[in-house]
C-alpha cells in the first residue's frame, strides 16, 4: 500500500513537471482553454444551481425548525444559512459534487485518448502530450470554478428566500437582517481560495490516473472510479488541513 502510494506520488510529480512548461503556441493554448471552460464549467452551471437552491431551501427548514427557544432572534436562520453556505457547502460540498462530474468526465477523456494510441501519436509528432492536454484544463476548472462556488452561495441564499416567502416561517425581514448580520468578508477568501485549491486536485489527479496506459476499455473505468475516489479522500483531507491553517 505505502509502496504503490508512493509510486503514485512519483508518478503524481513527473507528470506536474511536464504540465507545467511554456506552451508551444499560445493561441492553441487560449483556443482550448476556452473549450475546457465550456466543456468542465459552463455544462455545470444548472446542475450546480438546482442542488443549490433545494440546500438553501433545506437549510432554512431546518434551522428555524430547531431553533424553538422564543428567547433566540429568528434572524439567526439566515445567519446559520450564511455561514453554512459559504463555509462548507459552497466550496467543499460543490467541489465533492464537481470531483464526480468534471473528474470523471477528464480521466474518462484521457484514458481514452491513451487507449487509442492518439497520447502516443502526439508524443511522436514531439507534441508534450501533458501539456496540450492537461494545462487549459487545470486553468480552465481554477478560474471558472471560483465564480461557479460564488454563484452557488447566491442561489443557495435565494433558495432559502423563496422557502421563507412561500412558507412564512420566519418574516423576509428577519431572514434579509441574518444574512447581514456579523458580516466576515475574510470568510469569502477562504471559500475562494478552498475552492482553487479543491479544482488543482480535481483535474491533476484525475488527470494522472487517466494518462497511465490502458490495455482495454474496461481500465479506463476502473481508473475513473479509483480517481474520483482519491480525489474526494484528497479534498477531505485538505479541508481539514486549510480549515485548521485559515481559521485557527
Amino acid at each position: 500500500m505505502i509502496k504503490k502510494t508512493l509510486e503514485l506520488l512519483g508518478e503524481y510529480i513527473l507528470l506536474m513537471k511536464r504540465v507545467f512548461t511554456k506552451p508551444e503556441k499560445w493561441s492553441i493554448f487560449w483556443k482550448q482553454y476556452f473549450v475546457e471552460t465550456e466543456s468542465l464549467g459552463l455544462t455545470s452551471v444548472a446542475l450546480i444551481g438546482i442542488i443549490s437552491i433545494a440546500i438553501g431551501a433545506v437549510l432554512v427548514i431546518q434551522t428555524a425548525y430547531n431553533i424553538e427557544n422564543p428567547f433566540i432572534p429568528k434572524m439567526y436562520v439566515g445567519y446559520m444559512v450564511r455561514e453554512s453556505l459559504i463555509l462548507e457547502f459552497s466550496c467543499t460540498m460543490i467541489a465533492l459534487i464537481l470531483a464526480g462530474k468534471v473528474g470523471s468526465n477528464i480521466s474518462s477523456d484521457i484514458g481514452t485518448m491513451r487507449l487509442t494510441e492518439q497520447i502516443d501519436a502526439m508524443e511522436m509528432m514531439g507534441i508534450n502530450s501533458a501539456n496540450y492536454l492537461i494545462l487549459p484544463k487545470v486553468v480552465a476548472v481554477c478560474v471558472f470554478n471560483p465564480i461557479l462556488m460564488l454563484f452557488s452561495f447566491l442561489v443557495g441564499i435565494l433558495g432559502g428566500w423563496l422557502i421563507v416567502a412561500a412558507t412564512g416561517m420566519i418574516t423576509l425581514s428577519q431572514y434579509t437582517e441574518g444574512l447581514r448580520f456579523a458580516f466576515n468578508g475574510y470568510y469569502i477568501v477562504y471559500a475562494v481560495t478552498k475552492m482553487i485549491v479543491f479544482s488543482f486536485i480535481i483535474v491533476t489527479v484525475s488527470a494522472l490516473y487517466g494518462y497511465g496506459p490502458k490495455a482495454n476499455s474496461m481500465e479506463v473505468g476502473r481508473a475513473s472510479t479509483r480517481s474520483i475516489v482519491s480525489i474526494c479522500l484528497l479534498i477531505l483531507i485538505t479541508d481539514l488541513m486549510l480549515t485548521q491553517l485559515m481559521l485557527n
